[in-house]
């Protein structure tokens, strides 16, 4: 009983900084920003174009910190141009797609470094923006995040069957009248200004985990694409609140402890989703170790 009053008076005095306040206020709306954005992002095979856009922003935000303006919005700038531009480009080089992202990850974190290292006077800390810092977020960054999480949810209401149909097949969608061209362009703008926001969570490198990590959970568990939005929601704040928690107690970083956390869910979910599996091929008399497919099974009977 005494250690449970430790806990909860110990809870109690930390939500009374205002800098926790604010982390766990961006954790959540970074939850919503993971479970949304992020399955699309899984689901239209986007993880490696999502991880070239996240490192080319750091040229943005290395060339704006020399300049003296904000950083976040050279990263934001070069971000949606980025994406754009594979997005678009894509279409036309497709052979070459991998290299384009490849030479934009390289190169725009190299511009982003010179940039830095050129600034006058102290040089900021790179760790801070390549792992973030969850902590220093401030009441500005946590509205900017809810105001973009709101329109994020406003537009994917709004046209959920057509982000849906574009998502898992192009052409059935262009079939039946749905612009693609211009969805698609929505959806890479709505990726890179998630990646720009959540940099300052767990930072560049790590950004590509917080946005594939739970939908990938979550489509282990379930297969309504609804529900998989749900709960890669749920997954993200037990990541972002639980590496939070962990990293105080333990003393560690906490955009890294949060991406450890997430690995470290996905054993659960990979056993249960082997679980059934497992059960469901021998209601249909298939050993689980025989690789059928269900024609095959069908055939038998």
């Amino acid at each position: 009983m005494s250690t449970i009053t430790s806990v909860m008076s110990t809870l109690i005095e930390l939500w009374s900084y205002d800098f926790i306040r604010q982390a766990v206020y961006a954790a959540l709306l970074a939850s919503v920003l993971c479970g949304v954005i992020g399955t699309f992002v899984v689901v239209k095979r986007l993880v490696f174009i999502s991880g070239g856009v996240s490192h080319a922003a750091f040229g943005g935000l290395g060339v704006c910190y020399y300049l003296g303006v904000e950083p976040l919005i050279g990263a934001a700038v070069v971000a949606i141009v980025s994406a754009l531009l594979v997005a678009v480009g894509g279409r036309r080089w497709i052979r070459s797609q991998d290299a384009v992202i490849g030479i934009l990850w390289s190169v725009g974190m190299a511009i982003g470094v010179v940039f830095v290292a050129l600034s006058p006077g102290y040089a900021p800390n790179l760790m801070t923006y390549l792992f973030g810092n969850i902590l220093t977020v401030g009441q500005e960054e946590v509205l900017v995040t809810l105001f973009f999480t709101i329109l994020v949810l406003g537009f994917v209401l709004l046209f959920f069957k057509e982000f849906v149909a574009v998502s898992f097949d192009e052409e059935f969608a262009r079939v039946q009248g749905v612009p693609v061209g211009i969805f698609m362009a929505v959806l890479m703008v709505m990726v890179a200004l998630a990646v720009v926001l959540l940099i300052q969570l767990v930072g560049i490198i790590l950004v590509i985990a917080l946005l594939t990590i739970p939908p990938v959970i979550s489509l282990k568990l379930t297969r309504s694409f609804l529900f998989v939005i749900l709960l890669s929601t749920l997954i993200g704040a037990v990541m972002t609140l639980g590496g939070l928690a962990l990293s105080y107690v333990f003393d560690l970083p906490s955009g890294p402890t949060m991406v450890i956390l997430g690995a470290l869910l996905m054993l659960p979910a990979y056993l249960w989703q082997r679980l059934i599996s497992g059960d469901s091929a021998k209601l249909r008399g298939v050993g689980p170790t025989k690789d059928r497919s269900p024609a095959q099974t069908e055939s038998r009977g």
